[in-house]
């Protein structure tokens, strides 16, 4: 059986991500490094298969994607769709964002994000941060 998450192949690649993240996953990142949100593992660059998310909770199987400038350029989409769909096939909820979003109304990300947790662990979200 071929490994799924975070392949020895791909370490070079999330090593390079992690390091260069975009303003949008940085800021984002520091809410929720550390379990500070709803005291949840996220990890930041994680492998599934030959794809690399930009966050990630194993205990819930979500995946967190922020979408800047370069996933608005021509193929793009098409990319994220066969990306998300096999994401999504091996049973990993998926959240999706834009820079303008966590530039403009983080608290809103926050709370999206806060309501996802809870519905996967089927009970309500605890009051805001």
């Amino acid at each position: 059986m071929t490994k799924l998450y975070n392949r020895a192949s791909e370490k070079a690649k999330r090593q390079q991500l992690r390091r260069n993240m975009t303003k949008a996953e940085f800021r984002l990142w520091q809410k929720l490094k550390g379990k500070q949100l709803e005291g949840v593992k996220f990890r930041s660059q994680y492998g599934v298969g030959r794809f690399v998310v930009d966050f990630y909770c194993t205990e819930l199987k979500l995946a967190i994607e922020v979408d800047g400038e370069s996933h608005f350029q021509e193929g793009a989409q098409e990319y994220d769709e066969e990306r998300q769909a096999f994401i999504e096939s091996v049973g990993i909820q998926f959240l999706r964002f834009n820079n303008d979003e966590v530039y403009g109304n983080l608290e809103g990300v926050l709370e999206r994000i806060i309501q996802k947790i809870g519905e996967l662990r089927n009970y309500p979200p605890s009051p805001p941060y």
